[in-house]
């Protein structure tokens, strides 16, 4: 299934996530703190989709380096997290400018936005560091493969899918949710708002959350078990193993959708869109006019 699924996930999500990266980047330079963390989750799962073509190479039995194989496998559990922390920090964003919107305005500015985010991505990058050295892959990273995971899990192995599920999946969640039924809370009690308009927000909210917990919850729950009855059990790895294989695909998932629903959720960046495709729409007309008066 990996080279038709990652090649689907690619072909959308390649593109999906350029054009969120462009509206982000022209939202930050007129002062959007959202955009800040818009513009580093797009980084993180374009880094993850760009690994795609490398993940279907080796589907398709074709010879990858064990330092490249090594690689892709760091950047997409990197990716994971990292998207994990950038979606809390924008849920927390519009939690802080929904419920409190005359408050911690100070929080919501752009060059808070950056150092919140360049302290997301230092922490990330050295709990991983830290993860490889526990598990004494970093020692021989070039020589040891680290996309071929081992049929069954050691120890170490083990411990660190158990508290990557509760540090990287189960806290987010518990943040997000928290968030988005605050804002729901918020908005339904709204008099300025209009109910369409409040719908349509709650609706793009709950789809958000959504989409999240079926892109993750089955990979985390697969590794948390597997943590907890694998080491020492080949019964327990054979019967996992097929699931585990399936729920790394439809973490893509996240990486897709992810950039399309902020974007939706967000006026001005739905603004910027409408302006990138008017402006497109106007150079292909001009190159269609040209083309037919020649």
């Amino acid at each position: 299934m990996y080279p038709t699924a990652y090649s689907i996930f690619f072909i959308i999500g390649f593109p999906a996530n350029c054009l969120s990266l462009y509206v982000a980047c022209v939202l930050v330079k007129k002062g959007n703190s959202l955009a800040v963390y818009l513009i580093n989750l797009c980084v993180g799962d374009l880094l993850y989709i760009l690994t795609l073509p490398v993940w279907i190479a080796i589907a398709l039995g074709q010879a990858v380096g064990g330092g490249l194989c090594s690689a892709i496998a760091v950047v997409m559990f990197n990716s994971f997290y990292v998207g994990s922390g950038f979606l809390c920090c924008i849920s927390m964003d519009r939690y802080l400018a929904i419920v409190f919107p005359l408050h911690f305005v100070r929080v919501r500015e752009v060059r808070t936005a950056v150092m919140v985010s360049a302290i997301v991505w230092l922490v990330e990058i050295l709990v991983h560091l830290s993860v490889l050295a526990y598990t004494d892959a970093i020692g021989n990273f070039s020589a040891h493969r680290l996309c071929k995971e081992p049929m069954i899990m050691d120890k170490a192995p083990a411990n660190m899918a158990i508290t990557r599920a509760v540090l990287g999946f189960l806290i987010p969640v518990l943040i997000m949710s928290f968030c988005f039924m605050e804002i729901i809370r918020a908005l339904n009690k709204s008099t300025s708002t209009v109910v369409s308009e409040r719908r349509k927000i709650c609706f793009l909210l709950l789809f958000l959350l959504f989409t999240y917990l079926v892109a993750f919850t089955p990979f985390q729950v697969v590794m948390f078990i597997r943590g907890l009855l694998e080491p020492g059990h080949c019964s327990v790895a054979h019967h996992l193993r097929g699931f585990y294989m399936v729920f790394v695909a439809t973490t893509t998932i996240n990486s897709v959708l992810d950039p399309i629903i902020y974007c939706l959720i967000s006026e001005s960046a739905k603004n910027e869109m409408k302006n990138l495709f008017k402006c497109c729409g106007k150079q292909l007309s001009k190159i269609y006019s040209s083309v037919v008066k020649a």
